[in-house]
């Protein structure tokens, strides 16, 4: 049992205790039931899909972390929840994962992306995500302080540019194979800092590490994965100087190996890590080959991105 799971049964033990003695035990906590479905809410007048998951053994006077998962390119939701796995991840620390469905199957991540539906309608998805935030929130005890974001490739990029204009809502977000997008790198001004986990492979075919263009035709550009890092580095205020530390090689036939960079004593306790995967193609570390390596390039098997993902999100709440 993990430390935050200890400590909301604790908290539902102490509210147990309280609402006894203060009614002589005429009431107790009132559990929430599971939720597994797809479910819709209007934005802008049009209906938006995402697949909620509410674990079990949640009360209603409990409130517990919000993650939201973003998929990428051409996907939806749905196909993010087994393939990272964070309902499972959710079922055992106690806390809500939201699976959204971006407009035509992308996002309006920032990029000047002329290939994309949701580019070329300008879709607030900044917007449908406060709204999705707060419909959740109305049915259910989210704590305020913790809600995160992750997502892959277009998901990934769309966690910077969401993070940029919601960094009093979001406390962390965690991008997978996605940089920050050209030109929102020249807007880039967020009001309050936000812990960051960026995860990019270096042999990364589809949002190079390098940067510049998305490859596909007319689908935008991204800065390089070192200037993603400056910019968030800089914006928090953290270290100057990153502690680097080699993780273990788990798996020598993975072709890769994981390096991490931690910039750390950033305003109001953010902190700022890169997992640099050489060798790493776009694709989710410890997560399902998906499609072809001559496409996708390398799965890391070094380490499990959804685990190691919320246990940054527990480390990073909003102070």
């Amino acid at each position: 049992m993990t430390r935050r799971r200890l400590l909301q049964i604790l908290v539902a033990v102490l509210v147990l205790c309280t609402l006894c003695l203060a009614s002589c035990g005429s009431h107790a906590p009132r559990s929430i039931p599971a939720v597994n479905e797809l479910r819709s809410v209007d934005h802008s007048g049009i209906e938006r899909i995402y697949f909620l998951h509410v674990p079990s053994r949640l009360y209603e006077e409990v409130p517990v972390p919000l993650v939201l998962v973003f998929h990428g390119g051409g996907g939806n939701g749905t196909s993010l929840v087994g393939f990272s796995g964070f309902d499972k991840v959710a079922d055992r620390e106690g806390f809500i994962a939201v699976f959204p469905d971006g407009v035509g199957g992308n996002w309006n991540d920032g990029r000047e992306n002329f290939a994309s539906e949701s580019h070329q309608l300008n879709v607030d998805d900044v917007g449908f995500t406060d709204v999705l935030i707060e419909t959740i929130a109305s049915e259910f005890p989210i704590d305020r302080k913790s809600i995160y974001a992750t997502g892959i490739s277009n998901g990934g990029i769309f966690c910077h540019f969401l993070a940029g204009q919601r960094s009093g809502t979001l406390a962390a977000i965690a991008p997978v194979a996605g940089e920050i997008a050209v030109p929102f790198n020249e807007q880039f001004n967020p009001d309050d800092a936000v812990s960051v986990l960026i995860v990019q492979g270096t042999e990364d075919r589809l949002v190079p590490y390098g940067g510049g263009e998305v490859p596909g035709g007319n689908r935008g550009e991204v800065v390089s994965t070192d200037e993603t890092v400056r910019l968030w580095v800089e914006h928090d205020g953290c270290d100057a100087t990153p502690v680097e530390q080699s993780l273990p090689d788990k798996d020598p036939n993975d072709g890769c190996t994981v390096t991490q960079y931690t910039w750390s004593n950033g305003r109001s306790g953010s902190e700022v890590i890169l997992l640099k995967i050489v060798g790493g193609g776009h694709t989710w570390p410890g997560g399902p080959q998906y499609a072809s390596s001559l496409i996708t390039g390398r799965v890391c098997r070094d380490f499990d991105a959804t685990e190691t993902i919320w246990d940054f999100f527990v480390r990073h709440p909003k102070p």
